[in-house]
């Protein structure tokens, strides 16, 4: 299927590595032309070039996302490249304190998730959104976290920061979808990659006294599909909702995790 994203301006965030670079790397294979912000320029660099040898076009932009002017300034940017944003995926998050109870969390521990897993987001979307509502044309993919839909024990920092980031995506559908705007959340469950292994299921594997493998085979049984989440699969995701193949679609939760949050 021809998704028609061939030269559509994506602006992604948290390009660098992982579901970033994943997913920068499925846009520039659709032909679209990138935008890709991020505190770390030297980080997303070499994604940059590869994409640029591909033949992909694509600018790299320093940006902070919790700061809303810098947001705003890659914005401008993009459209002083390419003419316009007609795509926005906010990629770009942490994890937050891993094995933490609430009450052991930190309140600058939780701040500091919350600032950057919602406040980021919420920058990029009204930074982008006056260009979008203009021309009556725009698909916005936030990138949640299934935890922020049925919650986890010992994530608490970083399922309300998802959480929170739902009610964002939902509540800025409801405004924009007037102006032929589409605005979705993508939830990926654990996905594997280098967060999964040393953070995750180092923890698991520590508390439980069982070997990082067992641990792995541990979470991916807890799915239907009985397999972890891939980068690509995320991608795959983000390309639909950034589509008219989508058009009808907004204000959803996909999420994308082998059959956990859902069943």
């Amino acid at each position: 299927m021809d998704l028609k994203l061939k030269d559509r301006v994506a602006l992604i965030t948290g390009p660098a590595k992982g579901m970033g670079a994943a997913i920068t790397r499925a846009f520039a294979a659709e032909g679209c032309r990138l935008a890709l912000i991020g505190r770390d320029t030297a980080a997303i660099a070499p994604i940059a070039d590869e994409v640029r040898a591909a033949g992909a076009k694509a600018i790299v932009i320093a940006c902070d996302l919790t700061d809303a002017d810098a947001c705003d300034a890659a914005a401008v940017r993009t459209v002083e490249a390419f003419g316009t944003v007609d795509i926005l995926v906010n990629v770009a998050g942490g994890s937050g304190p891993i094995g933490k109870t609430g009450v052991e969390t930190t309140p600058a521990e939780f701040d500091e998730i919350v600032t950057l897993n919602m406040n980021g987001c919420f920058h990029t979307m009204r930074a982008v959104l006056p260009t979008m509502i203009e021309r009556r044309y725009g698909k916005i993919v936030n990138v949640g976290g299934t935890f922020g839909m049925r919650g986890r024990a010992g994530r608490m920092a970083y399922s309300a920061s998802k959480w929170g980031l739902r009610g964002v995506t939902k509540s800025f559908a409801l405004e924009v979808g007037q102006h032929n705007i589409n605005v979705n959340c993508v939830e990926p469950g654990m996905v594997d990659g280098p967060r999964f292994r040393e953070k995750v299921c180092a923890d698991m594997a520590k508390k439980l006294s069982i070997t990082l493998e067992e641990a792995m085979a541990r979470h991916a049984a807890d799915y239907a599909l009985r397999r972890v989440t891939t980068d690509e699969d995320v991608a795959n995701a983000c390309l639909f909702l950034a589509s008219d193949v989508s058009r009808q679609l907004t204000g959803i939760d996909m999420p994308v995790d082998g059959g956990w949050a859902m069943l």
